[in-house]
């Protein structure tokens, strides 16, 4: 009778470890370690790599990414000061953020999202005044389509009618990013 009892888990254990051996690594066409660098590859863009960056919460990487981007376009551009704004309003470096972002949108044709960003910027430094009329702007230049813009806008005019009763920790301000991403800034706590 005992040898009965331990037949059976020594079968399914004999059984499961048979499954598990099939596998492994293939060493007989790549061998065992991980890939070179294809050199005739076309780089992926700094300013794509940036924005993934601050996608993934990586605001230090992503401001390396956007100062490698103007190194190799050979300046600043209303792309790369969006992108570096975002970063540092990411890093809560609002201040820098505030510069990066209205150059961005002085300097050249302003992007709604470029706007968007700036008005996030000003509101989270207490000037919903002036946050209200650039995302009024931001909402007139994107014809009304995004709803992020027009939920900050939303936020921002009831912060200022009820700058009381509207909780600082229950605000959470959307930041838009020129393509198909974006990113939620709320505040910590």
């Amino acid at each position: 009778m005992k040898n009965g009892i331990w037949a059976l888990p020594t079968a399914f254990l004999t059984l499961s470890l048979a499954a598990c051996s099939s596998g492994g690594i293939d060493v007989s066409q790549t061998g065992p370690f991980a890939p070179g660098i294809d050199r005739s590859g076309e780089a992926v863009d700094g300013v794509e790599v940036g924005h993934r960056l601050i996608a993934a919460g990586e605001y230090e990487l992503a401001i390396k990414a956007f100062n490698r981007a103007a190194l190799d376009r050979g300046g600043i551009d209303a792309e790369i000061l969006s992108g570096l704004g975002s970063a540092n309003l990411g890093l809560g470096r609002l201040g820098q953020a505030e510069k990066l972002l209205r150059r961005a949108t002085t300097e050249y044709d302003p992007y709604p999202e470029d706007l968007n960003n700036l008005g996030v910027v000003l509101i989270e430094q207490g000037q919903t005044g002036e946050a209200i009329q650039i995302l009024r702007r931001a909402f007139a230049l994107d014809d009304g389509e995004s709803t992020l813009i027009r939920d900050n806008l939303r936020l921002a005019l009831a912060k200022s009618e009820n700058s009381a009763s509207v909780a600082p920790n229950e605000n959470q301000f959307k930041l838009v990013r020129r393509g198909s991403s974006d990113f939620l800034i709320s505040t910590a706590g």
